[in-house]
């Protein structure tokens, strides 16, 4: 396979957020620690957050990765499986998730659909979103900042 080692040059956009008192928390994190799933892991540990912490990730035009981490597990979403097969952090997460090459499609989201499902945005929603063809990986992710009510905070994290 022919992977590209992503660096922080590819990273577009890295994003933290979080709820605290019932409020949304939005920052960027700096791009070198969105570049593996390790390097976002540890970012995110830094973050408080009742119901978990998410990090937002867009490598160029080519996928976005959404990472949940709470005490009550990890989850993964990746917007386009078959980035796997060109991206060092899209391969990570699907071996993360347990899949194999076969188990990804082109323009499928690969992982948990449902990871905002408890902030409103159904799984249905963001499969529908992950496969607009028409929206930029930074597109559908303002999409989903705009329905969780948070696109102010986000425009300005995503700078």
């Amino acid at each position: 396979m022919g992977t590209q080692v992503v660096s922080a040059d590819d990273v577009e956009q890295s994003i933290v957020f979080w709820r605290e008192e019932g409020i949304w928390q939005v920052s960027s994190i700096p791009a070198g620690n969105a570049v593996s799933m390790d390097a976002l892991i540890s970012a995110l540990s830094r973050f408080p957050g009742e119901g978990g912490v998410f990090g937002a990730v867009t490598i160029g035009d080519d996928f976005f990765l959404l990472l949940r981490e709470s005490a009550q597990g990890r989850w993964i979403l990746l917007s386009d499986g078959a980035a796997s097969w060109d991206w060092s952090l899209a391969e990570e997460a699907v071996d993360m998730l347990g899949l194999g090459e076969d188990d990804v499609e082109e323009f499928e989201p690969a992982g948990d659909t449902r990871l905002l499902e408890e902030f409103g945005i159904s799984g249905e929603d963001i499969e529908l979103l992950c496969s607009n063809e028409e929206l930029f990986p930074d597109e559908q992710l303002g999409q989903i900042a705009q329905r969780l009510g948070i696109t102010t905070q986000w425009s300005r994290a995503s700078r």
